[in-house]
């Protein structure tokens, strides 16, 4: 996939991720360190429901945008969502998932990591 795909599907993600409130979004690059994705974006949502509306807005927006083939696969949970966009792979947790396996730490733990709070 292209930097310039790439950077397109992030938008439409981010803007989706937007629409649906979805709290605390933070985009992690991971290039360096993984050989399964090279971004992860990590978001929180309200309850079982708002982070099953979230993945289905993010799903239906890339498929609207022609993007659809990108979507390697989406588990559910009621708890943790995962949609896999093979480059990206964003999870969608509630809080208190999404404290309990700390990604975030996960990733940064040789402290030459960096996430940043993402908005659109």
């Amino acid at each position: 996939m292209s930097n310039t795909d790439i950077e397109k599907i992030k938008k439409i993600v981010l803007e989706s991720l937007d629409n649906l409130k979805t709290q605390n979004i933070v985009t992690i690059d991971v290039s360096k360190k993984s050989n399964f994705t090279d971004l992860l974006l990590i978001g929180t949502g309200t309850s079982s429901v708002h982070i099953k509306a979230i993945s289905n807005e993010v799903t239906e927006r890339l498929k609207k945008s022609g993007y659809g083939k990108m979507i390697r696969g989406v588990e559910l949970d009621r708890e943790w969502v995962l949609i896999d966009l093979y480059d990206i792979v964003i999870n969608l947790m509630l809080n208190e998932t999404r404290e309990f396996y700390s990604l975030e730490k996960l990733w940064s733990a040789d402290n030459n990591f960096k996430s940043e709070q993402t908005s659109v």
